[in-house]
């Protein structure tokens, strides 16, 4: 059986695209190979007071991760709600972190982060965090 002009080279070069194509999309990171951030909270100087205002400016997404650095024999993180976030109390059950070096991945939503130590959160070691 013949083949008509060109068909076995038409195939060939419709199969060449497709591989480039996919290795194109592969290479490049295309959207569903995006790799998450990974964020220090407080930057250079860790969990720290007066650290409230570090997330301003920054767009967080589902799937980034922050860092709390942190001395762990004097300082913790818990992540917590809103109002625990504004009253700078620890609700019942809920448990801090104290490796001093914790990370959490966030999803999207608000996050709210709090230092439990006595005077610790009302001295600003707390952060608000929105992801989309």
């Amino acid at each position: 059986m013949a083949l008509g002009r060109g068909s076995a080279s038409n195939g060939a070069v419709v199969l060449v695209g497709a591989v480039l194509l996919i290795g194109f999309l592969v290479m490049s990171g295309g959207p569903a190979l995006t790799e998450a951030a990974k964020y220090t909270v407080g930057d250079n100087g860790g969990w720290k007071f007066n650290v409230a205002g570090w997330a301003k400016g920054k767009t967080f997404r589902a799937g980034d991760v922050l860092e709390f650095k942190y001395n762990g024999a004097v300082h913790d993180v818990a992540a917590v709600d809103a109002a625990a976030y504004r009253s700078c109390v620890l609700p019942k059950g809920k448990k801090a972190l104290r490796s001093g070096h914790d990370k959490v991945k966030l999803v999207k939503g608000t996050h709210y982060f709090i230092c439990t130590v006595r005077g610790h959160c009302q001295a600003n070691m707390k952060i608000a965090v929105k992801v989309i």
